[in-house]
Parts: C-alpha cells; structure tokens; sequence
C-alpha cells in the first residue's frame, strides 16, 4: 500500500459493525484470533482490510413508511431478488419492520 493511500485512510473512523462483533457470542464459536489464523488469513492487519457499513446503518437510513392500512404486506420490492410476502400488523403506535429485510411501516392515524 503507497503512503499516499495509507495517509487517505488514516482520518477516517473505522466504526465497529455489531456491538458485541469483537467479542464471542457462542460456546461453539472461536475467538478472532483463533479463527483468523492459518493460510486464509495471511494479511491480519485489520486497520488495512475494507470495513464496509453493516446492514442495519443501511436499513436504518431508509424513512419509516407511513400507510392507511392495519396491516401491511412486505416482499422487500426486489420482484424475483425480493423475499416471500409477509404481512405486518401495524396495531401498535410505533414503526413495525419486515423480519426478512428490515424495512419499517407505521400506520398513519386520521384523529
């Protein structure tokens, strides 16, 4: 990596994905250190490998979708790339998001 690439990333904040991401969350699963040994892992500097947005900052940066309805059906608006349809009941006074892609509905009450 050239000093003009390194000193480019050198401002930017690395944020964490999850919040227990540096930690193990199952008795089954090996802590990073183990698992990120061997020749898979041959570059482990984790300050130089690409640290992408999660997908809950992505989700999350899509406005709550208001609708008339008490309940409404989600199939992530991909056509063939989307997910089943499910529905969601809105009853509750508070954004409801799809299970499969996050996507959140609030009813829009008429007082």
């Amino acid at each position: 990596m050239s000093s003009d690439a390194a000193a480019a990333g050198a401002g930017t904040a690395v944020l964490p994905q999850a919040a227990n991401r540096t930690t193990t969350w199952s008795p089954s699963q090996r802590s990073k250190a183990a698992a990120t040994a061997g020749p898979r892992f041959e570059q482990t500097n984790w300050e130089l490998q690409p640290n992408p947005p999660s997908a809950m900052e992505f989700i999350n940066a899509v406005p709550v979708k208001f609708v008339e309805a008490r309940r409404v059906a989600c199939d992530g608006g991909g056509g063939a790339l989307g997910h089943p349809k499910v529905y969601i009941n809105l009853d509750k006074d508070q954004p409801m998001p799809c299970g499969y892609c996050g996507l959140r509905f609030q009813q829009k009450h008429h007082h």
